[in-house]
């Protein structure tokens, strides 16, 4: 069976790729653009015009909605935020702790969210199984339950080989670490209920129009110019191709694959009845989930950059990776060796210099933004743009001050990345040592982690 490979992803398999909204029209104006039509624009939107219904409030998407990450990720609804223990050493320990307890509860926010809009985004609350195939990863499992719980996760469990077994039985388990803070999703299902929701409140939606910069009160497109207080920018891991921004986020280059249906008699072998999404402790790790239509969509790092910070078009994957996805497939689940890989796909994410998520509005300007999720953006996105509807609130007199936005990833700077050629240089140098580091850790007995990595971790700002 043929592989389809792009077309943007599995997730537009039963409905195919979207027709585009039309375009802006012309010049015009609004109380609020936002530029990027993912999940961080559209929750923007959706929150923004729940509290202040008589805002006019404008998305502008240079493809369709869900062209990005939004449409091309996982489907993990889960709890994790990039930078969090950056964040206790900058805030201290209690900071972090709200932090976290806030990405606990969105989880769950966009649960309700989803029931009340009546989307119906195949969302299963199965929880996060992440687990371990070798002493070092083990080690490092240990040490990530310990700090999840001294974060606040005190519903965690910590497992041992069999008890992970009786949730996922991957092979060559060793423990693992459940936290009941997640759900499998189909991304494209919640991402489009959630722009015709967006629409019902009375927001604009164009697409098929690319913004090429913002300035100040300013969303400049080829088809004319939105002008508004507050410009917010959402745009992930297509930042970088915004005038001014090459070297802000980096887009980091993800990849996936979806077997075919799988028969009643493999999943008998692995288990999985409690859909948890799927997680490893490997330094290029891993992340998967059983689908409404009972196949395994898993997803890593394939090539990991695109030299100039340039993205994909329609997500074609490169088969030298789909086949690395695939042997870990069936490393996992050797049940799995014989069934056919129905499709394949790539997206990017966006990484910032020091891989701290943040969300920021400048009061002097009235430009915000939102992103550098680093992979764990679709719970995120959500909490981001109630932190932007609860900042716009207060910068307008609209509203006050309130905990979301006293959380520590709220204005936090960094500094840009490289110039070429030593950021391509670079991110590659750091996964080829990762992966390095992984082949030797699951061919060793050492407890310990790989030095290369910890050189890696050290150099990459990661940890």
């Amino acid at each position: 069976m043929t592989t389809v490979n792009g077309g943007i992803s599995f997730w537009y398999s039963r409905t195919g790729v979207p027709v585009p909204r039309e375009p802006l029209p012309g010049d015009t104006t609004a109380d609020v653009c936002i530029v990027g039509g993912g999940y961080t624009g559209l929750w923007t939107a959706y929150y923004l015009k729940k509290a202040v219904p008589f805002l006019r409030i404008i998305v502008l998407e240079q493809k369709f909605c869900g062209y990005g990450a939004s449409g091309r990720n996982g489907g993990w609804l889960y709890n994790g935020i990039a930078g969090r223990d950056r964040y206790a050493k900058l805030h201290g320990h209690d900071a972090a702790v709200a932090l976290q307890r806030a990405m606990n509860e969105t989880v769950d926010e966009v649960v309700r969210a989803a029931a009340e809009e009546g989307i119906d985004a195949d969302i299963v609350k199965g929880g996060v199984l992440e687990v371990a195939h070798s002493p070092a990863q083990l080690a490092r499992l240990k040490a990530f339950h310990e700090a999840e719980v001294a974060f606040g996760e005190k519903d965690r469990l910590l497992l041992g080989a069999r008890e992970s077994a009786e949730r996922i039985r991957v092979a060559g388990t060793s423990g693992g670490t459940w936290t009941p803070h997640g759900a499998r999703i189909q991304p494209v299902k919640l991402l489009q209920g959630l722009a015709r929701a967006v629409e019902a409140l009375g927001v604009v939606i164009h697409e098929s129009t690319a913004v090429t910069a913002i300035r100040p009160k300013h969303a400049v497109t080829a088809y004319g110019t939105v002008r508004a207080p507050y410009v917010l920018r959402c745009t992930e891991g297509f930042t970088a191709s915004l005038k001014g921004q090459k070297r802000s986020w980096l887009p980091m280059n993800s990849s996936m694959i979806a077997t075919e249906p799988l028969p009643r008699a493999i999943w008998d072998t692995i288990g999985w009845d409690g859909r948890e999404t799927l997680g490893d402790m490997a330094h290029a790790y891993m992340y998967a989930q059983r689908t409404a239509d009972d196949r395994i969509a898993l997803g890593g790092r394939g090539v990991p950059y695109r030299f100039g910070s340039r993205t994909d078009n329609d997500g074609r994957t490169q088969p030298a990776t789909v086949e690395a996805l695939r042997e870990i497939l069936v490393r996992f689940f050797p049940a799995t060796a014989g069934a056919a890989i129905d499709h394949a796909w790539s997206g990017v994410l966006g990484v910032p210099r020091d891989w701290c998520a943040s969300v920021t509005l400048d009061r002097a300007t009235g430009l915000g933004w939102a992103g550098g999720y680093v992979g764990s953006g679709v719970a995120t996105a959500n909490l981001a743009a109630r932190t932007l509807r609860d900042l716009v609130q207060l910068d307008s007199g609209q509203g006050h001050g309130t905990e979301l936005t006293a959380l520590p990833w709220v204005g936090h700077r960094v500094r840009r990345w490289e110039p070429e050629p030593f950021r391509w240089i670079g991110v590659h140098g750091m996964y080829a040592a990762y992966r390095g580091a992984d082949r030797r850790e699951l061919a060793g007995r050492s407890a310990g982690t790989d030095p290369v990595a910890r050189v890696a971790d050290r150099i990459s700002g990661r940890h």
